[in-house]
């Protein structure tokens, strides 16, 4: 767990960008160089990789820029031409509840932007791994529900606003957090995931082609069943050949998904068969576990804190006990088929002292978390490191909790293919 870090700077002012760079630095001087987990903050675009890899070089380890490992891109439309890129997004949207000619056509017209953005992002990192979470929110999120909004997209899409209307009536749920949303979009229209990829790998197709390494890891979200993520990966490697083929260009990749149900955490051991690492959604992994909902759960949740139901907030602070366990359970289970597994979390729990001392713990390799927490989590790693014995310059490393002796191993160093595992020896951290 002892690797250099990169960190990204996220949709803030030129000063505050400056100010927050100098914090961030005296920071790092002060920690003396007692490194342990990487810590990488979520990219929204372009301009904060360039950023955020300019602020790599200043690395209290005094590691080259081509040591440091490890970001999790997730490219937004937040640029001058963002209402054309989101207009396209709400014709997928109104496509999909149309026929797959309809479909088809909207995703085409999509392509080309989101392959621009992959593209300014590897070119960004140089070489560093890029995370990319496939599309996951419901796709009523991207439609208009006033009627306004609607009437001027219908003037938009050419179509009357009683059938935008429609449309998203048909796409409302009642409980959008549960339902049609992370890799069921892409089970039930597979376009959408193959439209996404295929961005990717053109994109890494270009950039290889221009001298510049690419490392794309495809991060399938809300993983409930092995079978979701066989679906996805076949698709995933089956366009990386083709764009290989059409381009002449070889690319490495990786395909793996993030654990934010129960039920991927307990069957963890199974999904590991396919997926080459993990990244546990704590955010996501805290709500389906306790059954609490993040947005609501404030009308009771000082009551309970109050009554010590719980020590702290939950969403804020890991619940070790429940949520925790959850996550263990899937590190055993990942480590007993796959050794070599890199497991990592995403979400808020990953700028949190006390969650980052329990992932030191469990041993997960990394944590990603938002801009502004940053210095918070790299003081708290390293802390947290020295108090449990795996600082780079404390001797002893804390053990991880030992895996399973059930289930195959499978290296990681090629793409694996969906299902499969290949046999190999023990289980321990790495």
């Amino acid at each position: 767990m002892n690797k250099p870090f990169v960190f990204l700077l996220n949709q803030c002012p030129p000063a505050q960008q400056s100010a927050r760079v100098d914090e961030g630095v005296k920071a790092l001087e002060a920690m003396g160089g007692l490194i342990s987990p990487l810590i990488a903050s979520r990219v929204d675009y372009q301009e904060a990789a360039r950023l955020g890899y300019g602020v790599s070089e200043v690395n209290p380890n005094g590691l080259a820029a081509d040591e440091i490992e490890g970001v999790v891109a997730k490219p937004v439309v937040d640029r001058p031409d963002r209402e054309r890129i989101v207009s396209r997004i709400e014709r997928v949207g109104i496509a999909c509840r149309g026929g797959d000619h309809r479909r088809q056509r909207a995703l085409a017209k999509l392509l080309p932007y989101q392959r621009a953005d992959f593209d300014g992002i590897f070119r960004a990192l140089e070489g560093k791994p890029a995370c990319i979470r496939l599309l996951d929110p419901p796709l009523h999120e991207f439609l208009p529900h006033t009627k306004e909004q609607q009437a001027s997209l219908g003037h938009k899409l050419r179509i009357p606003a009683e059938e935008i209307e429609r449309r998203v009536h048909e796409l409302h749920e009642f409980n959008p957090m549960l339902g049609f949303r992370g890799c069921r979009l892409g089970v039930v229209f597979p376009e959408i995931t193959e439209m996404q990829v295929r961005a990717i790998f053109e994109a890494a197709a270009a950039v290889e082609k221009s001298g510049i390494r690419t490392k794309p890891e495809i991060m399938v979200p809300l993983i409930a069943f092995k079978r979701e993520l066989d679906l996805q990966t076949e698709l995933v490697h089956r366009v990386a050949k083709e764009v290989m083929e059409a381009t002449k260009q070889k690319f490495e990749y990786q395909v793996g998904t993030m654990i934010e149900l129960p039920r991927a955490a307990i069957a963890a051991d199974q999904i590991a068969e396919t997926a080459q690492f993990f990244s546990f959604g704590t955010n996501d992994l805290t709500q389906t576990g306790l059954g609490m909902s993040r947005d609501d759960s404030g009308s009771f949740l000082p009551k309970y804190q109050e009554l010590e139901i719980t020590k702290d907030n939950p969403f804020a602070s890991i619940d070790v006990a429940g949520v925790g366990k959850l996550v263990d359970i899937a590190c055993q289970g990942g480590r007993a088929t796959r050794p070599d597994i890199k497991l990592g979390i995403c979400g808020e729990h990953g700028g949190d002292p006390a969650s980052i001392k329990f992932f030191e713990k469990v041993g997960l390799a990394y944590v990603s978390c938002s801009p502004f927490r940053v210095p918070v989590a790299r003081l708290a790693a390293a802390k947290a490191a020295v108090e449990l014995g795996t600082s780079p310059k404390g001797g002893k490393k804390a053990k991880a909790s030992k895996p399973a002796k059930s289930g195959k191993a499978a290296k990681s160093a090629k793409p694996a293919k969906a299902g499969k595992a290949k046999k190999g020896k023990g289980g321990k951290r790495k």
